[in-house]
């Protein structure tokens, strides 16, 4: 992709938290082809260094046990994408419950 070659490289600043500035360093560097890798892998921490991008630091941190991109993307998915389906399931019933409440005398 042409494009790719003007795009303006984010630089994670360190803040403190070295782990996870590391992590990002690492990949950053080594996605911009600064180290020599077989094609696979470097797509790989190409697609790492997006999703990297992508999420808050605070989210990073329980996903840094993950080594692919694929890995990262399945454990973010199992997590959030289960959690709105539960929020939802619970929120069906919870209208459900509402729609067939009724008031008994005295109340």
């Amino acid at each position: 992709m042409a494009s790719e070659n003007f795009v303006q490289a984010n630089i994670t600043h360190f803040n403190g938290h070295y782990d996870h500035w590391s992590m990002l360093m690492e990949n950053f560097l080594r996605s911009k082809e600064l180290a020599k890798l077989d094609s696979l892998r470097l797509k790989d921490l190409k697609a790492k260094n997006y999703i990297f991008q992508a999420i808050d630091r605070s989210i990073l941190e329980t996903i840094l046990c993950k080594d692919t991109s694929k890995q990262i993307w399945d454990s973010m998915k199992k997590k959030y994408q289960g959690t709105a389906k539960a929020k939802r399931v619970k929120l069906q019933a919870l209208c459900g419950e509402f729609e067939t409440l009724c008031m008994q005398g005295g109340e």
